[in-house]
């Protein structure tokens, strides 16, 4: 299994951008992370810059894809957050979501786990085929029939989280069944700031247009800053390709 992996993460029209996103990869698998400072809350850049930090370095120490790891990973960076804000109490508040997404590419299987608003989604033959479920308000409201889901993108109560890193009671979704990738599946992590202005349609168009993960990417991001408006929140994403090597050119 070969990947190609680009990183997308800009300010918006915020002063200060608090997402953070990276990755790590060995020869046997990859790790990405991303997370989103939640807004309003002092330190929320320092918050996912945290997660991201110790995410990664929990999958450098132990690179193993698994239900376990995503979980200790995101067990880790809670850790840290909550460390953070013992020290300064200007930070007591600051909270972040959360998406990881390990991929082992000798087996050629995913699995993740989220916590928050930030998104995974996962494409095949151009076609979203799962996405994960928000930790929110609004969720729960579209769950019980109360909300259409296309409503939830410009619902003022849209920032209403009930889960996120920073809490001791945090409980992210640990998707517990290893996912077997096929050659030309697609994932997509993302923060708020993107999917607020790019709907699944939208999302499953522009892939179907774009040649490489950066052509996808660019298209996304013209998406949000055509539909965006002055003080947009910040928007970050993370693009898998996964291709078999033996089939390219």
């Amino acid at each position: 299994m070969q990947l190609e992996i680009l990183v997308l993460s800009k300010v918006g029209g915020r002063q200060v951008n608090e997402d953070a996103c990276g990755f790590w990869s060995s020869p046997e698998a990859c790790f990405c992370v991303l997370s989103d400072g939640l807004g309003g809350h002092y330190g929320g850049d320092v918050a996912s810059k945290l997660v991201v930090q110790h995410a990664l370095d929990w999958f450098r120490e132990t690179p193993e894809c698994s239900a376990r790891s995503i979980e200790a990973s995101l067990r880790s960076a809670n850790v840290a957050i909550m460390h953070e804000q013992r020290q300064d109490p200007q930070l007591a508040s600051m909270r972040a979501t959360a998406v990881v997404l390990a991929i082992d590419t000798e087996q050629s299987s995913a699995i993740w786990g989220h916590i928050g608003d930030s998104r995974l989604y996962c494409f095949r033959q151009g076609n979203i085929i799962m996405q994960t479920r928000d930790h929110s308000v609004l969720q729960n409201m579209v769950d019980a029939g109360y909300m259409q889901p296309k409503d939830v993108r410009t619902s003022p109560l849209r920032n209403k989280l009930f889960a996120a890193l920073g809490d001791e009671h945090s409980e992210p979704c640990i998707e517990p069944i290893k996912f077997q990738i096929q050659d030309g599946d697609v994932f997509l992590l993302c923060s708020d700031g993107l999917w607020e202005y790019v709907e699944e349609d939208d999302m499953e168009r522009t892939l179907g247009a774009s040649a490489s993960a950066a052509d996808w990417l660019r298209a996304l991001e013209s998406q949000v800053l055509e539909r965006g408006h002055k003080g947009q929140d910040n928007y970050s994403a993370i693009a898998v390709w996964c291709s078999d090597p033996m089939e390219m050119p």
